[in-house]
């Protein structure tokens, strides 16, 4: 998020919308082992269950924790019991997770690959106590591996980051939805350009790891102008766009890909988008889900901005 004033909008103001924006133990320790374990043996250890896929809306700022004094508080707690209740839609419990947020593009896909992420504060001007929160999940090198070697497989350059830290975009919902940040966690980066292609492609080359007993999540917004969030059109814009992405997030999965990889031709598409980092993470999810329709997972409105989630699998 930037953090300049624009059209009379306040920093702190606009950066907070963003929108507005033994079974664990077990996994960890497969997972952080001396030995990586194989597919098929991660596979026996989830039950053979294969983990859903989700995108999900991040809000803006350190909204569920830090009181900033505005909002629509039904909407505002309508999105915190949704990311709440994410926690229970694998059927067994996830091995690890892996975050695409929107808060981090690099050239190429990087993993970070320390075994304890620190916190980073990416937001401006909030108050002090929002730059106290901690959500310690371990992190996963092996798991990072595993993804650059898919990636790899697939013909994407890769890249690691040891020292990157949790941004908001993965810390701010996943404290809602894994309080006790007891499951490891590893986030990929966006690939600079954001060619919503190429990310449907990173999705497919990691499917793989939905029978790993990995939970990937994608971390974004269906609505991010901040610019424009308080202005007269923001509304009817967020409407229009959502209702578009719920048709093709929901299509039969060929049609679907087809759909997002064309998103820039949508009904208020732009307007809706001008930078589209915030959408991006669905191009990954829709990948990664294969043959699975999407579903309507979440569908509300923060102070009359319309937003939605969507699960597959």
């Amino acid at each position: 998020m930037s953090d300049e004033q624009g059209d009379g909008v306040t920093r702190r103001r606009a950066l907070a919308v963003g929108l507005v924006g033994a079974a664990t133990l077990a996994a960890a320790s497969s997972l952080s082992g001396d030995t990586q374990a194989s597919p098929e043996e991660q596979r026996k250890g989830s039950g053979g269950q294969r983990m859903p896929v989700v995108f999900m809306p991040h809000g803006g700022g350190p909204w569920p924790f830090v009181d900033l004094g505005f909002g629509d508080q039904a909407g505002l707690d309508a999105l915190a019991g949704y990311l709440r209740s994410v926690r229970a839609l694998p059927k067994t419990p996830p091995r690890a997770l892996l975050v695409i947020s929107a808060h981090w593009e690099e050239p190429v896909p990087t993993v970070m690959t320390s075994p304890r992420p620190p916190m980073l504060y990416d937001y401006y001007g909030f108050p002090p106590e929002s730059y106290q929160l901690t959500w310690p999940a371990p992190g996963e090198p092996r798991l990072a591996e595993r993804v650059r070697e898919l990636l790899g497989a697939a013909g994407f350059q890769t890249a690691t980051d040891a020292s990157r830290g949790y941004d908001h975009g993965t810390f701010v919902p996943l404290k809602l939805t894994y309080p006790d940040a007891e499951v490891p966690t590893v986030q990929l980066s966006l690939k600079r350009g954001l060619d919503p292609r190429e990310h449907l492609a990173m999705g497919r080359a990691l499917a793989p790891l939905r029978d790993e007993g990995v939970f990937i999540i994608g971390s974004g917004m269906t609505y991010h102008d901040l610019r424009n969030f308080f202005g007269p059109s923001a509304r009817g814009v967020s409407e229009t766009f959502d209702a578009w992405l719920r048709e093709a997030a929901t299509l039969e999965p060929k049609e679907r890909d087809q759909r997002l990889s064309q998103w820039a031709a949508a009904p208020a598409a732009r307007q809706a988008h001008p930078s589209e980092e915030h959408l991006l993470p669905l191009m990954v999810i829709a990948g990664a889900a294969g043959e699975d329709r999407g579903s309507l997972a979440y569908n509300g409105t923060m102070l009359g901005i319309r937003l939605s989630a969507y699960h597959f699998g």
